[in-house]
């Protein structure tokens, strides 16, 4: 089994993902939501940022998205900054309850605007059904007699004689292949060895690209090598 290797993007966003979430659930107990609503605004307002992220990535840059990612952001580092001492928690003003006790409605229309509206490419091509199903086939188009333009009848295409056919233009014969450059006996010795030091190191076989970059020879040569060494 390989070795587990921590990713450190991964490892910092976990980190300033629990210091955002403890910062707006302090916020949101200091406004006077206490139990499990405190809880539930970080958890809102996250959900927001992330659904008008994947909104922006998935449907193209539109205004929706980001009047609602900025307003989820604004929201978050709002909540950052004022719990670093700004603001008096044990005393919030009027304005911090206000959009604390707002907040939930505010975030269930940025929700459902963004589920319900459909994407650019939904709004370019009108024609797709959200069920799946496939756009109805396209009528033919009427000639000068009245009569739809339609091809010939499939019996009529296999009763038709072979030699109305056009035939076949002959292909060209592909070029052969061009001899292989001649190698001394030197350079291949050398050549092995390089490789059987390449094995050992990386336990892989040499490419001929490695191949050429570590004896700096043209690549027709460093092929030629390369076909000796197997």
């Amino acid at each position: 089994m390989g070795r587990i290797r921590p990713d450190p993007v991964l490892v910092q966003a976990v980190i300033a993902g629990a210091l955002s979430f403890a910062h707006l659930h302090d916020l949101a107990a200091a406004a006077g939501q206490d139990g499990w609503k405190a809880w539930a605004y970080p958890i809102s307002v996250d959900l927001l940022l992330v659904v008008a992220w994947r909104r922006l990535r998935g449907g193209g840059p539109s205004r929706l998205a980001w009047c609602w990612f900025l307003i989820a952001l604004v929201a978050s580092l709002g909540a950052n900054v004022a719990t670093a001492g700004f603001l008096d928690l044990r005393h919030p003003p009027a304005w911090l309850r206000f959009g604390i006790a707002g907040w939930p409605a505010l975030a269930f229309l940025g929700g459902t605007l963004l589920a319900h509206t459909r994407h650019a490419a939904e709004a370019a091509d009108p024609v797709s059904l959200a069920d799946g199903t496939p756009p109805p086939a396209p009528k033919p188009v009427s000639v000068p007699g009245g009569e739809p333009a339609a091809g010939p009848p499939e019996s009529e295409s296999a009763d038709r004689p072979a030699a109305a056919l056009p035939a076949e233009t002959p292909r060209p014969a592909p070029a052969p292949a061009p001899a292989p450059a001649p190698v001394p006996a030197a350079l291949v010795a050398h050549a092995r060895k390089v490789a059987d030091e390449h094995r050992a190191r990386t336990g892989d076989r040499i490419d001929t690209d490695t191949l050429r970059a570590r004896l700096g020879v043209p690549p027709q040569l460093a092929e030629s090598i390369a076909a000796q060494l197997t």
